[in-house]
């Protein structure tokens, strides 16, 4: 071995020597005779200067290399420099082998000898470029599977990029520095390839880098013997160790270069080894994280499988997945690792199988924890106190009976060493049990079928061996006693038989644990071998139909057992062989069902009172595993409500139950069970192994806090309103936490009742007498989550928005709010989010889909709450307004269903009782047109409202804006007619806030004039702006925004650029000028004459408007006419100088 080695090495020596001459010859050669003109004549033919950069671009390899030489040392090449560059960039990415590296090098140093200056600068900057790393945001866009074939196809494209320039770097093409070499440009690009790259697509190209140049840019140096490291060197300091070795003569490099013939200085080479080392430190920890991921994912695999009995597709297309990122990763670290010569980063083995299987929902909830806190946690063998007390707290019959009835004489201090004795006998019984069943255990191998290998029936034999013996224990003997204590039973003067019968009978009454303790006590008196016996028969013939004296009696046997164990031996005995005959009868399934219900509960009993041994349970769940078919099904999952709980939490039973319960499982997934089996198993198995679940976490809150809580949660109700109300002004308002915990509390109605949400907005009211502060922020916050709400359109949110809606409409009730919030709230239910605020059937807004029907519900119990109010006045009109509206959102949804539909009947009813509601969506459409532009018609006359004036700027405006003016308007007129409301009921605390009549009768004189100016104004320069636009765009504008040609009349001819009609029709009739609105109803554009005094400021600004639009139309037509004039005087011009400068040559035919 030792010859073989020393044999390879040096001639890994000799061809790294090789290569380095090769090199520094090159480097030479290339700084020495840079730029040098030849000597001889070159040859300048296009034909092989095209062959030639064709021959570049197919490759560089070896095979061209001759030919390609001889061109660049005949052809002259000066003209096609550029087009060169290009060619051999394009070659280089067809070098394969190191071969081909090298002559692509040796191509690459004859043209940079001959042109320095034009074509090395130009081949480094495409090189550098070729190697750059992707675009962040590039790979950002793309997919994951994308993204993976778009690296893999950028690292094929760059390896032989990457080897070439790392060549050129040493032979003095690419350099840092005139008398430095490329290394420092080498390791930037390196660099600039790992830094950006997260996913380590770049680790391939570092590989290949080092492979090939580890030597001269790192001066690593392999080590003398083999390429196996210890585990116990040192990260980062190996490749020192070896160095100093080969510098030393003990590696398998001597120590036959100076530094001076190094081709990379020093410095870099140092520089370069610690970057490189660092980025496997990187990698090496990503490594030891993704092998850590990928055991979890394993292990949430074989729990999934032992839950379910298979992994789902999903679940494994991902662990598959991971398996081989995993794998690919390790594979690079590990060829990273041999070149760098670091030792591999300590991965964690596969954690062995034990004796603990984790089953269950949860990853906390295992088989084998411990149950020092599992009364805390839920998780111990009682599901609450009072099961373990009645299982536990078992009374011992010598506090109530005298020991020579029992059959104990003496002091006892015998019996306590027989006990002993008896005890470590039957330990050593039960471990010897346990030994042959975990035996079995092992041998157990299932089949497709599902089945389990072995025999399960050749035990008990030593099972009964083992009740011999125990049967074997000396007899208490019965004996009279001399002095009845005080808690001995009156006994009639009747012999023990006729005593016993009436116990016996009274037994089926026994359902309660004082009872059954009592008449424990009281068959102690009565003990004698043949009432044991007819005990024991009397156990053996429980009714079927009592299932529930099973526990009792159980209670009743182990409190015997003590002293009498022939009562538990016999009694066990009997359901045992019980349970064999029903397992013998498997086929009758019906009629013996209820026996075997009755067999295996009285055996669950027994076995959490510690009478049934436990090997014999165990043994029983292993027969019904054996043929896990049928009712065998069914007793497992009895066994396991019944005692599976206190098996898998005992210290005894745990280990091996624990591994049936896994086979079971694996059974119950490869068997072909019916759907209620399945239930069975299920439910049983999680109720005796339930999730492990977290303690709820209580909100911790101070008293104040509390108290608050109760006054609104609790107190609050019409008869103690009063009450509540004065404790609420109690509280210290300056206090912060006070403040912000009424603030919570009252904002937050859907904590409450739904019935006490007018008491809380009462409530409001009346604090706002005191702190008005307080009830605006509290107005505030419910708009502020109605608007939430709508925007967000949650369906867990439905309940509170719904109590939110109704709270605010109980603040209108009580005079907090005024109506146009209620209108302005109104109308944003119906038009939020839907384009330019119009519900529209094609059209679907993603926060309010057709067939989202929950917004009508909103408006319904608004209108519900407050829709009442609105029946005269202003307010009445614009609730009408708004139900046109209504009804055409409505109409844009889907159908509705059924509740929907009547609580919509009976909300509009209540409000509207003779409304007639449209048919269509069309019907609807052409009502809300006419309501808006009546709407604006009115505001145009009676009050010259902006709107008008926003109606010029815009050509379409979206419907809710159109409503805020409406609204506006309306809310004016309401002012200036009196606040009917408010003298029909109390005062509102607001009413301070009004304005007099006197501020709300109108704009006067001078506002109109100015008005009118400034409307004049910006319709002129509107007129002026629509000349700028180019002639399609005005025609489309002038299509679109005119009516059609029959309608238009001829002096019809300025519109602005929007559409809309200011100076439609001037004509002047008996002073009046009529102005053309023109509006859209539906889809079809439609006009209204609208009459304007001749002798208003409008009238009259508009008339000098088209009169200066006249005379600049006149100015420009003769400016035009002129224009052409002169074009024809000039044409004369030229031709009369063309006449003179030459005679006029006729060409004669024929």
């Amino acid at each position: 071995m030792d010859a073989a080695t020393n044999g390879a090495a040096p001639t890994k020596v000799d061809e790294e020597q090789a290569r380095r001459a090769k090199r520094a010859a090159l480097k030479e050669l290339n700084i020495a005779q840079a730029g040098r003109e030849p000597e001889k004549a070159l040859d300048s033919s296009l034909k092989r200067h095209t062959a030639l950069i064709k021959r570049m671009r197919q490759s560089l390899a070896a095979e061209n290399h001759d030919q390609i030489l001889k061109d660049i040392n005949t052809l002259s090449l000066e003209k096609y420099v550029d087009e060169i560059v290009g060619a051999v960039v394009e070659g280089i990415l067809r070098c394969k082998t190191e071969k081909d590296v090298w002559s692509a090098v040796e191509i690459i140093s004859a043209l940079h000898r001959r042109f320095p200056k034009t074509f090395t600068p130009a081949l480094i900057s495409l090189l550098s470029a070729s190697i750059a790393p992707p675009s962040r945001a590039a790979l950002a866009a793309l997919s994951p599977e994308q993204r993976e074939k778009e690296d893999s196809a950028r690292v094929t494209r760059q390896r032989p990029v990457l080897r070439v320039c790392a060549e050129l770097a040493l032979v003095g093409i690419i350099r840092d520095a005139p008398d430095r070499s490329g290394g420092e440009w080498i390791m930037k690009a390196i660099k600039d390839l790992l830094s950006n790259d997260p996913s380590l697509s770049s680790l391939p190209l570092l590989l290949v880098f080092l492979k090939s140049y580890s030597r001269p840019y790192l001066g690593i140096v392999p080590p003398a013997s083999s390429k196996q490291i210890s585990a116990s060197s040192e990260p980062g300091t190996l490749s020192d160790v070896t160095s100093e070795e080969a510098a030393q003569g003990n590696g398998a490099f001597p120590a036959s270069i100076n530094e001076e013939d190094e081709l990379v200085e020093k410095e870099i080479r140092d520089r370069f080894k610690k970057m490189c080392e660092g980025y496997f430190d990187n990698v090496a920890k990503k490594l030891v994280i993704e092998h850590d991921r990928l055991q979890e994912q394993d292990r949430r695999n074989h729990e999934a499988y032992i839950r379910s009995g298979e992994i789902f597709e999903d679940r494994q297309q991902a662990y598959e997945k991971m398996t081989k990122s995993y794998e690919k990763l390790l594979a690079s670290c590990q060829s990273l690792s041999e070149l760098l010569y670091l030792p591999m980063p300590t991965l964690k083995t596969a954690s062995q199988k034990t004796e603990s299987i984790q089953i269950g929902m949860n990853t906390g909830s295992s088989l084998l924890g411990s149950d020092s806190d599992d009364a805390a946690s839920g998780g111990g063998k009682w599901e609450d106190e009072e099961e373990r007390r009645f299982y536990e707290e078992i009374p011992d019959l010598k506090d109530y009976v005298p020991r020579s009835v029992l059959g104990l004489e003496g002091d006892g201090g015998d019996e306590s060493a027989d006990g002993k004795e008896k005890e470590r006998l039957e330990k050593e019984m039960v471990e010897e049990e346990f030994r042959k069943l975990e035996e079995e255990l092992a041998e157990m191998k299932i089949d497709e079928n599902g089945q389990a290998a072995g025999d399960a029936r050749g035990k008990k034999p030593d099972d009964g061996k083992g009740e011999e013996d125990i049967d074997d224990a000396p007899t208490p003997t019965p004996g009279t006693p001399k002095e009845s204590p005080s808690s001995t039973p009156q006994l009639a003067p009747q012999g023990p038989s006729q005593l016993l019968t009436a116990l016996l009978a009274r037994l089926p009454d026994a359902t309660n644990r004082t009872l059954i303790d009592q008449a424990a006590v009281d068959f102690a008196f009565l003990n004698s071998k043949a009432a044991r016996k007819r005990l024991v028969k009397f156990m053996s013939q429980v009714p079927k139909s009592r299932i529930d004296l099973l526990p009792h009696y159980s209670r009743l046997i182990a409190i015997l057992n003590r002293y009498m164990p022939d009562v538990g031996a016999d009694v066990v005995a009997m359901l045992d062989e019980e349970f064999r005959y029903l397992q013998r009868k498997k086929k009758v399934v019906k009629e013996l069902a209820e026996v075997r219900l009755r067999n295996i509960t009285f055996l669950s009993n027994l076995t959490k009172f510690g009478v049934v041994p436990p090997h014999v349970i165990l043994h029983m769940f292993k027969v019904c595993l054996d043929d896990f078919s049928g009712t065998n099904v069914e007793n497992l999952a009895l066994l396991l409500e019944g005692c599976g709980r206190f098996l898998l939490r005992s210290e005894e039973t745990r280990v091996p139950f624990a591994k049936m319960i896994e086979l079971m499982r694996r059974k119950q997934s490869m068997a072909h069970l019916d759907q209620r089996q399945l239930l069975l198993l299920e439910n049983a198995y999680y109720q005796c192994n339930p999730p492990e679940r977290t303690a709820r976490q209580v909100k911790e809150r101070t008293p104040m806090e509390l108290f608050i809580r109760h006054l609104i949660y609790d107190v609050l109700t019409k008869k103690t309103i009063d009450k509540v109300l004065k404790m609420l002004r109690k509280l210290d308002w300056n206090d912060q936490l006070v403040l912000r915990t009424l603030h919570k509390v009252f904002t937050k109605p859907w904590k409450i009742k739904y019935g006490h949400i007018p008491l809380l907005a009462m409530l409001t009211y009346d604090l706002q007498r005191y702190h008005p502060a307080f009830s605006i922020g509290v107005v505030d916050q419910v708009l502020e989550d109605i608007r939430r709400g709508l925007e967000t359109n949650l369906y867990s949110m439905n309940q509170r928005r719904i109590a939110s809606v109704k709270f605010l409409g109980e603040l209108y009730i009580y005079r907090l709010i005024s109506s146009s919030i209620i209108f302005d709230t109104l109308w944003t239910i119906v038009t939020f989010g839907h384009p330019e605020g119009r519900p529209t059937p094609g059209m679907p807004s993603p926060i309010d889909m057709p067939d989202d029907f929950f917004r009508i519900r909103l408006v319904c119990v608004l209108l519900d709450t407050c829709g009442m109010c609105f029946d005269h006045g202003p307010q009445e009109q614009k609730l009408n307004n708004f139900l046109t509206f209504f009804q055409l959102y409505v109409l844009s949804k889907e159908a509705l269903p059924m509740d929907v539909e009547f609580m919509l009947t009976d909300s509009l009813e209540a409000v509207r009782p003779k409304l007639v509601m449209f048919k269509t969506y069309e019907e609807a459409a052409v009502a809300v047109d006419d309501m808006f532009a009546v709407a604006y018609q009115n505001a145009g006359i009676v009050t010259g409202d902006p709107g008008e004036d926003s109606g010029e700027e815009s050509g379409e405006e979206d419907d809710e804006e159109k409503d805020r003016g409406e609204g506006d308007e309306e809310e004016d007129e309401e002012m200036a007619l009196g606040e009917d409301m408010i003298d029909e009921r109390a005062p509102s605390p607001e009413a301070v806030l009004l304005k007099s009549k006197q501020e709300n009768v109108g704009p006067s004189e001078e506002d109109e004039a100015e008005f009118a100016k400034e409307l004049a104004k910006l319709v002129t320069d509107t007129s002026a702006e629509s000349r700028k636009v180019d002639k399609k765009t005005a025609l489309a504008l002038w299509d679109t925004a005119l009516p059609p040609p029959v309608v238009r009349k001829k002096k019809n001819e300025e519109y602005d650029e929007d559409g809309e009609g200011t100076t439609g029709d001037a004509a002047e009739d008996s002073g009046v000028m009529k102005f053309t609105l023109f509006m859209k109803r539906g889809n079809k554009p439609q006009t209204r004459q609208i009459a304007i005094p001749a002798e208003s400021t409008l009238a009259v600004q508009t008339r000098t408007a088209q009169m200066q639009d006249k005379v600049e139309q006149q100015h420009l037509k003769r400016l035009v006419l002129n224009y052409e004039q002169r074009e024809e005087a000039e044409e004369l011009k030229a031709l009369e100088a063309r006449s003179r400068q030459g005679p006029i040559k006729i060409r004669l035919a024929g």
